[in-house]
This record gives C-alpha cells, sequence and structure tokens, in this order.
C-alpha cells in the first residue's frame, strides 16, 4: 500500500506534529507500505528519510507563528501526488490542505482526516479576551468541521475531548491514540549530572516541555513557579522550546528561578533532562493528546496537566489535573510531590507502556483496510 501523508506547521523545531508523523511514517514502512510525507519548508526538496520519502515544498511563513510555514502552492502538491498515485491519503491540517479530501473523493482514493487539534480550541486563542464573547466561536467552528466532514470519509481523533467536536455535529469519529518511543525515553536515562546543570540537591526541578506560543499557556507554569517560591518552596524551572512569544514569557520570568533553553534537537540530551526532572508541566488548555506529557511519563516522571485539556484522559492515575491558574498548578506540583518518589516514578512509566507506537500503528493500519 502507498500511503501519503500530508501536513502544514512542520519544521526543525516543532514538536508533536513532526514526531508523529515520523514515528507512522517509519512504522507504515517497517510494515511493508510505501510512504510520502508532504510538508512544507524553505526550498523545494525531495529526499529518502528512515520513515519514507519526504517531498519539501517550499512556502512562506505564517506571521507571528514563531517560525512555521503553510503550503500554498496547491496545484505543485497535487502534481506530486498524481505521480506518486499514493493507495491512500492522511491529512494533518484544518487549513490550506484540507481541500485535499475532496480532491481524493473525486479520483476515488480513500482519505483521512487527522484531527491534532480542535478547531474551537484554536479559534478561542486567536481572539482577544475582550472580543471573545462577541465571536460565535462553536459557530464557526461548527461550520468548519462540518466542511470538514464533507471532505473525508474518515476522521481520526486521537481522545474524546478532541473527539468531541465532532460528536456535537454528529458525525462519528475514529478514536487512535497516539504513542511514544518507550526505548529513547526510559526512566534509565536519569541522570545525576543532568540535573545538578540546573537545581541542587535540595531544589525541586520542573520542566515546561512546550512551544511558547499564546494557546500553550507558558505564563501559568511561570506564575506557578512564582506562587511556590513566594511559599518559600526550593524550586527550579527549565522551560524546553521555542516559540512567537518566547520574549514575553522570558520577560514574565523575570527574577525567578527560570531557565530557557529554547528547543533542544538533540533527543539524548531531552530524555535525560525529562528523567531528571521531579515534575513536568504541560498548562495547554486545549492540547488534544500532548506527546510531551507521555515522553515525561515514559521517562518515569509525572506530570501536572491543564484539567480543560485532553491530557487527564492520556495521563490517567500518573499526573494531576490541575485547575487553570497559577495557584491551581502550584497546587498540583504540591500534591505530586507530596507522593512518595518511587511510588510516582513506577506510576508513570507503567502509564506510560500503555501507549506503543506499534499499536497506533495498527489501529490506522486496520483503519485504511476497512475503507480499502
Amino acid at each position: 500500500m502507498r500511503v501519503a501523508y500530508l501536513a502544514n506547521f512542520y519544521g526543525p523545531t516543532s514538536g508533536g506534529l513532526r514526531t508523529t508523523m515520523h514515528a507512522i511514517g517509519a512504522g507504515y514502512r517497517d510494515r511493508g507500505h510505501d510512504v510520502l510525507l508532504v510538508v512544507p519548508g524553505v526550498r523545494d526538496a525531495d529526499e529518502e528519510m528512515p520513515y519514507g520519502r519526504r517531498v519539501t515544498v517550499a512556502s512562506p511563513l505564517v506571521p507571528f507563528s514563531g517560525g512555521y510555514r503553510t503550503i500554498i502552492r496547491l496545484r505543485h502538491v497535487r502534481r506530486i501526488l498524481e505521480e506518486w498515485r499514493p493507495h491512500r491519503i492522511e491529512v494533518s491540517d484544518r487549513t490550506t490542505l484540507r481541500g485535499l479530501g475532496t480532491w481524493a473523493r473525486a479520483r476515488g482514493i480513500p482519505a483521512t482526516f487527522f484531527g491534532h487539534e480542535r478547531a474551537d480550541g484554536v479559534l478561542r486563542s486567536l481572539v482577544p479576551g475582550w472580543l471573545g464573547p462577541l465571536v460565535p466561536i462553536r459557530t464557526l467552528a461548527d461550520t468548519h468541521n462540518r466542511g470538514t466532514d464533507r471532505a473525508f470519509p474518515t476522521i481520526v481523533c486521537t481522545t474524546e475531548y478532541a473527539a468531541e467536536e465532532f460528536s456535537r455535529i454528529g458525525r462519528a469519529s475514529e478514536r487512535i491514540q497516539l504513542g511514544v518511543d518507550l526505548d529513547a525515553f526510559h526512566p534509565d536515562r536519569r541522570d545525576s549530572v543532568v540535573r545538578a546543570r540546573y537545581a541542587t540537591p535540595r531544589e525541586v526541578l520542573v520542566v515546561m516541555a512546550s512551544r511558547l506560543s499564546r494557546e500553550k499557556r507558558p505564563d501559568l507554569a511561570i506564575d506557578a513557579v512564582r506562587v511556590l517560591a513566594d511559599r518559600g518552596v526550593p524550586i527550579r524551572l527549565v522551560c524546553v522550546g521555542a516559540g512567537a512569544i518566547a520574549r514575553q514569557v522570558a520577560l514574565r520570568a523575570r527574577g525567578l528561578p527560570v531557565e530557557f533553553l529554547g528547543f533542544v534537537s538533540d533527543r539524548d540530551s531531552y530524555a535525560a533532562l525529562l528523567a531528571s526532572a521531579d515534575v513536568v508541566l504541560a498548562p495547554g488548555p486545549i492540547e488534544t493528546f500532548g506527546l510531551a506529557a507521555l515522553e515525561a511519563l515514559a521517562s518515569g516522571t509525572p506530570v501536572v496537566v491543564h484539567e480543560s485539556s485532553a491530557l487527564p484522559e492520556v495521563v490517567g492515575d500518573a499526573g494531576i489535573a490541575a485547575p487553570g491558574t497559577p495557584e491551581g498548578f502550584a497546587r498540583g506540583v504540591e500534591a505530586m510531590l507530596g507522593r512518595p518518589p518511587a511510588a510516582r516514578r513506577t506510576a508513570a512509566r507503567a502509564r506510560a507502556e500503555l501507549f506503543p507506537w506499534e499499536r497506533t500503528v495498527d489501529r490506522l493500519l486496520a483503519v485504511h483496510e476497512v475503507v480499502g
């Protein structure tokens, strides 16, 4: 089978989407299928990668996105697909590439839409707070999702939270959870030298691995540290990630025990940091899955997550769902630290082991077989 996977907002510093595309592509190839990834970039390129053939389409930057690009040369993309002749198409995009569902339907190619974010959540994050009551966000999201419903015979969502906005317009979706690399992220990566680089033995080392953008709410993590520091908790926060509001977040953290590493490209270094932390924070309120939180659990590190997101579904008892306030996240950190260290680390790893990438790939291939 020949599977083409297309997405925007994929780049050198992107997190979950990039990880997902690579893991699924590698899984398909391991099972004997051909894979084509079509993604945006600085310039056109055509490369053979371990996870498939990756075709990069030169694309413009999206303003205020922190470096993301969006494909607008749709005729070029259609020509790539026509030449490659896929048997299945997967689209992870709500913007310029969504129309490929209709294009595929006209050619008898089964197409799957992968809902990596909620339309209402994205819209809410873009609308200034004072304007929110005046904008019919739910109506706009429902209209958008009905268009997706018409374009794609199959919709895949990773959690109940992600699926809810399709359920409310009467559209059923396949529920397929993402996975984690259980070898790359492991409690054995815990390293006393790495830990000592960021915190003393008596300090609590907290990590936030997140894109620094408005919808991810990094301010909650910063302000929670302020609350804890004011209470006398010896805490250090390390932020991993880059983004459009990096400067504003750094200004907000001035005077606090917070260190910014930017995007960490070395996966071994990143895995060691996650495993060496005491707690990981995931403050994003509109996360539909949260791979960084799952990577933390695989590393043996518990997480405190936003109660309004999908993450409570993912982390289960290995995490704490906190209200979306600095005080709420501060209480969540204190509650987690109140659990015996060995028990919380064992529970974290056990939860992550329920999410191997192999299961994700098997479920996706089963869906493709049914619609074929």
